[in-house]
């Protein structure tokens, strides 16, 4: 039987508003347009601090490229509000990505390769949660219609154990959540990547552009 992961997060806010209190959320994000809804919805019931942890992102230009489109949304989600959003950056380790990828270079996107990515991210995040006394952490991630919903709750709950902190669990993509992060994006001209940030991500979507272009061309000579 499937988990309804939407359902069991609104469980946690309507607990919170029962108590009358504001939980402080270590909101890990992959990139600006994912962290668009995610953040526009949270806002409402957490004290949020952004943790921009992306290893998985190998080439150092598009991290920086990645990283100020985070920033430039933050700084214009923050304008007149009292409560800001608060950011922390992580260390850019591509090291550690590789390592915890070795062996599975070969495999497609989608399996086992992106769950370990998923592990390596979410327990970053954790063990940031636990350092700095934060009452819950969850990630961006599960907004998009890529990512394993399933799989990043149970990481997440397996790393929030072992670091002692409690995993909100999320499935932002449902209410329409990626359908919002496309409307957020266009409306703040955020830069939209086509692959996931890795080596072997940005390989496979070049052979798919490869592949389009090649049909394209196919298809093109036949009705001509």
């Amino acid at each position: 039987m499937r988990v309804n992961y939407q359902k069991k997060l609104e469980e946690w806010i309507e607990e919170l508003e029962k108590e009358g209190r504001r939980a402080s959320l270590l909101l890990h994000s992959c990139c600006a347009p994912c962290s668009s809804y995610v953040m526009e919805y949270l806002r409402k019931y957490f004290d949020i601090t952004l943790f921009y942890y992306n290893p998985n992102i190998t080439d150092s230009t598009e991290y920086e490229k990645r990283i100020q489109e985070q920033k430039k949304l933050l700084e214009k989600y923050n304008q007149g509000e009292k409560e800001p959003i608060h950011f922390l950056e992580g260390r850019h380790e591509p090291e550690k990505f590789f390592q915890a990828l070795k062996g599975m270079e070969g495999e497609k996107e989608g399996g086992v390769r992106c769950f370990a990515c998923y592990e390596l991210r979410l327990e970053g995040t954790a063990k940031e949660a636990k350092a700095g006394g934060f009452d819950f952490f969850t990630t961006t991630l599960s907004v998009s219609p890529h990512k394993n919903s399933e799989k990043l709750n149970e990481i997440g709950e397996k790393v929030g154990e072992k670091w002692g902190v409690l995993h909100l669990p999320s499935d932002f993509k449902k209410k329409n959540g990626y359908k919002r992060s496309t409307e957020l994006s266009k409306e703040y001209e955020l830069y939209r990547q086509n692959y996931c940030g890795c080596i072997y991500s940005k390989r496979e979507a070049e052979k798919r552009w490869e592949d389009k272009k090649g049909n394209e061309k196919g298809h093109k000579w036949i009705q001509e």
